[in-house]
């Protein structure tokens, strides 16, 4: 079955094709023998509507072969479906959990990778000694000691774990790696504890944080130790490597020549990691003649020939010694001898090639290494990013971030990241104005949490900006904001500016917030400009709520012309409600205004509203000044309101006056109530 899967692209044909029913044997070695994983999900979700019942070993599965194809939100999704897709037959394991952990950390998601094991613990699924040991590799891996012992004592004392000798080697590697010997080797002694025997991984371990810390005659003393004190614990090819290692380190190559004849006493062949550790040492302390007995030694009486280390080690040898025409000649002779190159053959020689200025020449290297996906390839040395720097640098400075940028993503896949490269690529894109390039990058650097440079920033929102995207500009701010850094003010009020521009009533709202929780300084013009758009957008709510907030934190708008904005497009009672505001905070109001709006309300039947208004204005002494008072007198009468109508009655001019004021006055005749 998994053949014909293999051999066909998937189609209704090939379904057809497929037997049923099946198998718990046929579905799992069917899964484990498909290459393209997503015609694994294709065939499991097949299986499953075919009324296979799937397992937790083919959940399981599934989950391993989504991890290894860096498929982690569809292998997320999976994973907390499967109570329900299985109708509760197969509940959550921490196995399941364990292998997403894995696959999020090797993909340098480092914040997914924890929150998943915080997921974990929430939904009550009990993390196992293999959950914490993959948990503490991870973070110790990113140096975060402190941390790994908050994770280690929850493990003991939270969950009553015990842990394994897995654990204390993954410790024990993890400080001995960020420079802490001596908690590892306190580790070390808490094993006994435990019942955990230290085995050949453990002492190894220790062996290379000791060297690691040019403490090497303490690491050759523990060897020594190692039989004496763990019966049958021998010290293996690794042991004296890891040693010969630490000699050459320390530049005491002579040392490490006897360790190797001291392996070979005892019965040990080195190997070819050990010959290519020793030539190493031997070029970097320019032995050459020494490093050629080497050579013809390890063909001798190993049989071994030069592999892609050794060129590269004999490459970096001559680059540093600035022979970089030698280099060359080295690298050459690699497929001369059709030994396969890695990503450090590519990456000595273009990083030394840019170093000489010699840009093209590297240039044509980058392509050979993209040409041939290198660095996809697990093959060989893990790519360092920082290697290419200096030719991206070039490249994103002459208009090609395009390229740079491929190889950057070649090495994401491979787990390897700089944030440094980040801020490089998407200051290429910029410069070249491809913002949203730009834009994609910096949210893969945040997501790996890389920290981007203010000017990244800055550079975006401008490009977005200039290219009238303010969405993108107003996205670009909030993640700025999440970076702890603060715009400047000219910044947001070019935000806002757009997005009235382009009448986005929501956003524009939504910044407006953001500076007065910021305590960012308003532009009342701006701010005005918002207002006229929540009420022709029909938020009227959100236009209240935003001028309340405006005049709470101390600024002001132009709330005469928004009256006259919603008065001109007949939304009375708004306009009512905003005049009230203005009277509220002590504004000045225009009192022909105020007239026209009561006088339309009351057209309306909106006659207590037109009354609270004209209250309002009455309680603060513009009565004389009101020529609307005939026309809601008459409409309070109509509608039976008598104790405003009496209200209103008191408050008009008595006859005599009547005809001086008779050209300020409405045209329907006075008629005074009788109280």
């Amino acid at each position: 079955m998994a053949d014909l899967i293999n051999s066909q692209p998937w189609s209704n044909t090939l379904v057809s094709l497929l037997p049923t029913p099946l198998s718990k044997t046929t579905v799992l070695r069917t899964l484990r023998l498909i290459k393209d994983p997503s015609k694994a999900l294709r065939f499991f979700k097949w299986a499953q509507q075919s009324g296979f019942p799937h397992t937790a070993q083919s959940y399981f599965i599934m989950l391993q072969i989504l991890g290894r194809d860096r498929n982690l939100n569809v292998a997320r999704n999976l994973l907390f479906s499967i109570e329900k897709k299985s109708n509760g037959t197969v509940k959550l394991e921490d196995r399941f959990f364990n292998t997403l952990i894995r696959s999020y950390a090797e993909a340098g998601l480092f914040k997914e990778s924890l929150k998943l094991f915080q997921t974990m613990k929430s939904v009550a699924v009990s993390p196992s000694v293999v959950t914490f040991n993959s948990v503490l590799s991870i973070l110790l891996k990113r140096g975060r000691t402190n941390m790994a012992k908050e994770v280690y004592d929850e493990m003991l004392h939270t969950y009553g774990v015990s842990p394994d000798t897995c654990t204390y080697n993954v410790l024990i590697r993890g400080f001995c790696k960020n420079s802490m010997v001596d908690e590892g080797f306190r580790f070390f002694k808490e094993m006994a504890s435990f019942n955990c025997d230290p085995d050949v991984v453990t002492y190894n371990t220790l062996v290379d944080g000791l060297c690691r810390a040019g403490k090497v005659r303490i690491a050759r003393n523990l060897v020594n130790a190692m039989s004496r004190k763990c019966e049958g614990l021998n010290p293996n090819v690794v042991t004296y490597t890891t040693l010969i290692r630490g000699y050459c380190m320390k530049q005491e190559v002579d040392e490490a020549l006897v360790v190797l004849e001291e392996m070979s006493g005892r019965g040990i062949e080195p190997n070819m990691v050990t010959y290519n550790t020793l030539i190493k040492g031997l070029c970097e302390v320019h032995k050459l003649d020494k490093m050629k007995d080497v050579l013809e030694w390890m063909k001798d009486n190993g049989g071994f020939s030069p592999d892609t280390f050794t060129f590269n080690t004999i490459i970096h040898s001559h680059c540093c010694a600035g022979n970089l025409d030698e280099a060359l000649k080295v690298f050459e002779s690699m497929k001369k001898f059709q030994v396969r190159m890695d990503s450090a053959s590519y990456s000595t020689m273009i990083r030394s090639l840019c170093q000489k200025g010699d840009y093209d020449m590297a240039e044509v290297l980058f392509d050979e290494l993209l040409e041939k996906e290198i660095l996809l390839s697990n093959f060989g040395s893990k790519p360092l990013a920082a290697a290419y720097s200096p030719l991206i640098q070039y490249l994103c400075e002459h208009g090609k971030s395009k390229k740079a940028e491929r190889v950057m993503r070649q090495l994401m896949k491979r787990g390897t990241q700089d944030g440094q490269l980040y801020n490089t690529l998407i200051m290429g894109h910029c410069k070249e104005g491809a913002y949203e390039s730009g834009y994609e990058l910096l949210v893969w650097m945040l997501r790996r949490d890389f920290l981007p440079d203010v000017d990244i920033y800055d550079y975006l929102i401008e490009g977005f900006l200039l290219k009238n995207k303010p969405l993108l500009a107003k996205e670009t701010l909030e993640k700025m904001l999440k970076s702890s850094y603060q715009p400047k003010t000219v910044t947001w009020h070019s935000i806002l500016a757009k997005l009235l521009e382009k009448g986005c009533a929501h956003e524009s709202a939504g910044v407006i917030l953001m500076m007065l929780e910021k305590n960012v300084r308003q532009n009342i013009n701006l701010s005005t400009e918002s207002l006229k758009l929540l009420f022709r957008c029909g938020q009227q709510e959100r236009a209240f709520e935003i001028i309340d907030l405006v005049y709470k934190n101390g600024y002001r708008v132009t709330v005469e012309e928004v009256i006259q904005f919603l008065f001109e497009r007949g939304k009375l009672s708004e306009a009512c409600k905003m005049l009230l505001f203005s009277l509220k905070n002590h504004q000045n109001v225009n009192i022909n205004l105020c007239n026209a709006i009561i006088l339309n309300l009351c057209k309306i039947n909106k006659v207590s509203e037109a009354f609270k208004l004209c209250y309002e204005l009455v309680e603060i002494g513009l009565c004389q000044e009101l020529t609307c008072l005939n026309d809601l007198l008459a409409a309070l009468e109509e509608g039976g309101r008598r104790e405003e109508a009496i209200f209103i009655s008191k408050r008009l001019p008595r006859l005599e006056n009547l005809d001086e004021s008779k050209g300020n006055r409405s045209s329907k005749n006075f008629r005074p109530i009788k109280v």
